[in-house]
């Protein structure tokens, strides 16, 4: 079957020049993907930051394949179209992890639990993540119950998704385990609320590490400049970052006429934000550098109005401070 020429990574390098990244093709069949390969491989399923939806890239989610298990790593708008492009069987994956409650990262739980249910599952699906979680998927069962009642009526369904779904709030430190997978949690800069506000104190972003076999690979999740991920990152063979630029967040926010829907106050926070609960991408190489890891995989990519952006200049300011190899992510890459 041929592939897509846009789920194909576009180096000048070949794989063998990049030794940090064993194989770098296109997304595989799951028959392929999931039974036959063995090892750890990563696929960039959706690459744009949010809120709102683009052309071209999906928003953000990861999936992890380790030794035939599937994981999902955030779960934005779109990821079901990628799984399927993919051919990922998405009645197959288990266990998923949100690195922090923002739509971009969760906007596509509601239809991914759905195509789940719908494809006849009773095993078990289990969510993990910071303080948030856990309401996300409660409120999420309880409006797959509706369509479940419906199906349970008509004889096409026996479970209700509570006895399916679930989700789980969890603290820093080692957060999950199994005979693939180590992950563990660090609470990065992403949420730096004022005192007073409704999320003080309630909510955290996270950076997983997730530890294999044979590799190492870290995800920060959106994140201001954060010493707690250099030293979860220590030696690991990826480190897979956000990035961003205030001055494009502006002129797009600009370009779209949200800039000018906010009062001053709200457009001060607004680059409060993404000062402070974002990184540069000579911020990324800082991190990296400091961390010593072998690949920085760039993602959560800003939209600039041009649907065939590159972000090489993205890559030039990481390598200003990192030696280590520097790419740029596109929806359905494979590391």
């Amino acid at each position: 079957m041929m592939l897509p020429r846009r789920t194909l990574l576009h180096l000048a390098a070949s794989a063998a020049v990049l030794p940090a990244v064993p194989r770098i093709a296109g997304a595989q069949p799951s028959s392929e993907v999931a039974v036959s390969k063995k090892g750890t491989r990563l696929i960039t399923l959706g690459t744009r930051s949010g809120p709102n939806p683009t052309v071209g890239r999906a928003q953000s989610s990861n999936l992890l394949i380790v030794n035939g298990l599937l994981y999902v790593v955030d779960a934005g708008d779109g990821i079901t179209r990628r799984l399927t492009r993919a051919g990922i069987v998405m009645r197959d994956i288990d266990t998923m992890f949100i690195t922090h409650p923002h739509s971009d990262h969760t906007g596509g739980l509601p239809a991914l639990l759905q195509v789940q249910y719908d494809s006849i599952r009773t095993k078990p699906v289990n969510i993990y993540g910071p303080p948030g979680t856990e309401a996300i998927v409660n409120a999420l069962v309880q409006y797959l119950d509706v369509d479940a009642e419906v199906r349970i009526s008509d004889g096409t369904r026996t479970l209700m998704p509570s006895k399916i779904f679930s989700g789980h709030d969890l603290g820093s430190g080692t957060i999950f385990q199994d005979a693939n997978i180590k992950v563990t949690a660090v609470e990065n800069s992403h949420f730096n609320f004022r005192p007073g506000s409704p999320g003080y104190g309630k909510y955290k972003s996270y950076a997983y590490r997730f530890d294999t076999s044979d590799r190492s690979i870290v995800f920060t999740g959106d994140t201001g400049p954060s010493d707690a991920i250099s030293t979860l990152a220590k030696g690991a063979d990826m480190l897979v970052s956000e990035v961003n630029s205030v001055e494009e967040f502006k002129e797009q926010q600009i370009r779209i006429g949200r800039w000018q829907a906010m009062t001053p106050a709200q457009q001060a926070g607004s680059l409060r934000h993404m000062v402070e609960e974002h990184v540069s991408p000579e911020q990324v190489g800082l991190m990296a550098a400091r961390a010593g890891v072998k690949t920085v995989v760039l993602t959560h990519l800003p939209a600039t109005g041009n649907p065939k952006d590159e972000y090489a200049r993205f890559e030039e300011q990481v390598r200003k401070h990192f030696s280590g190899q520097v790419l740029i992510a596109k929806d359905l890459m494979e590391f």
